[in-house]
């Protein structure tokens, strides 16, 4: 399929995708099933808000993967360890009712690894089904009548992540971060990540175009923290953390409120941090921010400024790293 989606486009594959707006529960009123107009656009810009991704109005290749993964229902079909792994709403909600009933099937990605087939596994055992990792009906059907008691629990992931940052060192000195840029903005990363070995942290920069592979390599890494910078040639000063049905990284979002902070004293821009679900953000393993500063010329006319703001974020980020913690309450002071 020839992506973007956009409007004036025609052919099947826009009538396909209308199909999967109404399924989402996003109908176009009106419309010609295979002409993209300004109502698939609206459409289009209301699902991608509801699910946490850039409202452009555009079918881009994310939009359409989360149209699909939208499709995928708890029970509709079999789930199990696959290579690649099997990605869907059904699949985000069985990680869901895992963890909400203490087994830890990781974040609620929606992307059956194998941390959610261990925590699978271990749920059909205390349930007295059979261990075999494959997400069944009489699995799901268990899972329902035990869910409903556990739905305004956190997951287990929600809560380990905020016992290993509250067990976390209080300091830069030898932590594992990785930067990223997709294209663009190398020079705000490298000038970031000079400053930060200087103080004594770990750095690893990444520049390629694929979020994927960022976060592979981040996850590879054992990084603690990834950054990601992109500089666009509108004002902008907005920090986003991985956030969905049922779980918000709180690290994330931690991360991300200080570095819109941080960054708008910079550029005299109001500071914008939202959950949302960028491929980066949604594959990391780490508490994970993607940045978006700019106008791009003056973030290079500031270039050093920038970054050491930036360091001035991280490193308050690792004194800090949740809300309830601060440095005089455990004994420490703020360099």
């Amino acid at each position: 399929m020839p992506l973007p989606l956009e409007p004036g486009a025609r052919g099947e594959d826009v009538r396909d995708l209308h199909l999967r707006l109404a399924a989402a529960g996003f109908p176009v009123r009106g419309m010609t099933p295979d002409h993209f107009s300004d109502a698939t656009s609206s459409a289009v810009r209301s699902f991608q808000t509801a699910r946490g991704l850039d409202a452009s109005g555009l079918c881009d290749s994310t939009t359409w993967l989360q149209l699909v993964e939208a499709g995928h229902r708890l029970g509709d079909r079999l789930l199990y360890l696959h290579a690649p792994n099997l990605r869907g709403d059904d699949a985000a909600e069985l990680q869901l009712r895992l963890g909400s009933l203490g087994f830890d099937a990781g974040r609620v990605d929606g992307i059956f690894g194998r941390q959610t087939e261990r925590a699978l596994v271990d749920f059909q055992r205390n349930a007295g089904l059979p261990t075999d990792g494959i997400a069944g009906q009489d699995t799901v059907r268990e899972l329902g009548r035990l869910g409903a008691k556990s739905d305004q629990r956190d997951t287990v992931a929600v809560v380990r992540e905020r016992e290993r940052l509250r067990r976390s060192p209080r300091s830069l000195v030898n932590r594992r971060v990785v930067l990223g840029e997709f294209g663009g903005s190398a020079a705000a990363v490298l000038a970031t990540a000079r400053q930060l070995r200087t103080l004594g942290a770990s750095v690893i920069t990444l520049h390629h175009p694929d979020a994927s592979r960022h976060a592979s390599d981040a996850n590879a890494s054992d990084a603690e923290l990834y950054l990601a910078v992109d500089t666009t040639a509108d004002a902008a000063c907005c920090a986003m953390y991985f956030a969905t049905t049922g779980f918000v990284s709180t690290g994330g979002r931690r991360l991300a409120q200080i570095v819109a902070a941080t960054a708008a004293e910079v550029l005299q821009i109001p500071p914008v941090s939202l959950g949302n679900r960028t491929p980066v953000l949604r594959e990391t393993r780490m508490p994970a921010v993607q940045l978006r500063i700019g106008p791009a010329a003056l973030v290079g006319t500031n270039l050093a400024t920038v970054a050491a703001a930036l360091v001035a974020a991280v490193e308050h980020w690792f004194l800090e790293p949740l809300e309830d913690i601060h440095p005089e309450q455990e004994g420490l002071s703020r360099p």
